[in-house]
């Protein structure tokens, strides 16, 4: 709906949410967290479908399944304690937020083909728009905003 300056209301025929689609879960480190954490992503990602009638290709889906997973991950092998997934959208763009209790920020290292792991934030550089990290008082907090699009 659109007011109209005269007071009226004009149907637009596709009612957007002001408020962008937020939740949050919380994981202990137990196995199958970082699958888990996946699968809320997916079914976020589905809410925004719905609710925000976001047209969402797969290469998008696939972006955004590995940001989360990376920075779960990252979460669970370096903090001692259970970590917060927050997710906020819009039918543009996805905020992925990790909170642990880990107050050491995370480094990225340089592009190295030959070396084993440490590869979690050049591959969240490659596919989010923004990355970010801070301390907060628990620990840090990592953000990373992905952009949406039909592919």
């Amino acid at each position: 709906m659109i007011d109209d300056p005269g007071g009226a209301v004009i149907p637009t025929g596709v009612d957007i949410p002001v408020q962008p689609l937020r939740r949050a879960t919380h994981y202990t480190g137990e196995p199958g967290c970082i699958a888990d954490a996946r699968s809320f992503a997916a079914h976020f990602l589905e809410q925004l479908r719905t609710e925000w009638c976001a047209e969402i290709g797969s290469g998008s889906e696939d972006a955004l399944l590995l940001v989360v997973s990376e920075l779960v991950t990252n979460a669970d092998r370096h903090s001692q304690g259970p970590y917060i997934l927050e997710l906020e959208g819009t039918d543009s763009a996805v905020s992925v937020c990790v909170y642990d209790s880990s107050a050491a920020l995370p480094r990225r290292f340089p592009r190295d083909p030959e070396r084993i792991g440490r590869h979690g934030l050049e591959i969240v550089s490659a596919l989010a728009a923004e990355i970010g990290a801070e301390r907060v008082p628990v620990g840090k907090r990592v953000r990373a905003l992905v952009h949406l699009g039909r592919d």
